[in-house]
């Protein structure tokens, strides 16, 4: 077996152990993976590319040993928790290629990616942010806004701009082709409409 065949193996036993199951019974850290790779499959059709979509399904590796919970309430302890991951799982994301075979130099660059290193001027690491903005438009922000139905819709708004701002023109063109609920659809057409500067 190849080491990338392996090196996808690997991650996907590490994602099977996640407690958490969607209404079909598989893991939900799995069908997150599939959803990542799919997107980055679309947005860097890169002939012979094996590392990205690895990278791709690395995305919340593991993520499920480290709730939310574990760190202070606030959006402090918010972008605490989801540094803390990015390093996690760059770290596990490295170690479960070396241990399939994969070279250090391409294990070295699958971690810099999931570590969310150069956003905006490392490629790879771009990709997978419009990916991840792209699976949460898609297939996450209705549940997500059903559950913080108490927020008012300004905030939805905030939330919406910032997620455009991380993403590249070319992620902009696939998410404005989305099919969404209008009325998650209202509100990124209300997010992206110019701010008033008064």
């Amino acid at each position: 077996m190849d080491p990338y065949t392996r090196a996808r193996q690997l991650i996907d036993a590490a994602h099977a152990a996640d407690p958490k199951r969607t209404p079909e019974g598989r893991p939900a850290e799995l069908v997150y993976a599939d959803r990542m790779e799919a997107w980055v499959n679309r947005l860097a059709p890169i002939a012979g590319s094996l590392l990205l979509p690895l990278a791709a399904r690395c995305q919340h590796l593991e993520r499920w040993t480290v709730p939310r919970t574990t760190y202070p309430e606030g959006r402090t302890g918010y972008l605490q928790w989801r540094k803390s991951l990015y390093g996690r799982q760059a770290a596990r994301a490295r170690e479960l290629l070396l241990q399939a075979g994969v070279p250090a130099a391409g294990a070295d660059e699958v971690a810099t990616w999931v570590a969310k290193s150069g956003l905006t001027t490392n490629a790879g690491t771009q990709t997978l942010e419009d990916a991840a903005c792209l699976v949460f438009l898609e297939n996450e922000i209705e549940a997500f806004a059903a559950q913080h139905a108490d927020y008012p819709e300004a905030k939805f708004v905030d939330i919406l701009r910032k997620t455009w701002r991380k993403m590249s023109p070319r992620a902009r063109e696939f998410a404005l082709g989305l099919h969404l609920p209008p009325a998650i659809a209202a509100l990124v057409r209300a997010a992206l409409k110019p701010v008033d500067p008064a």
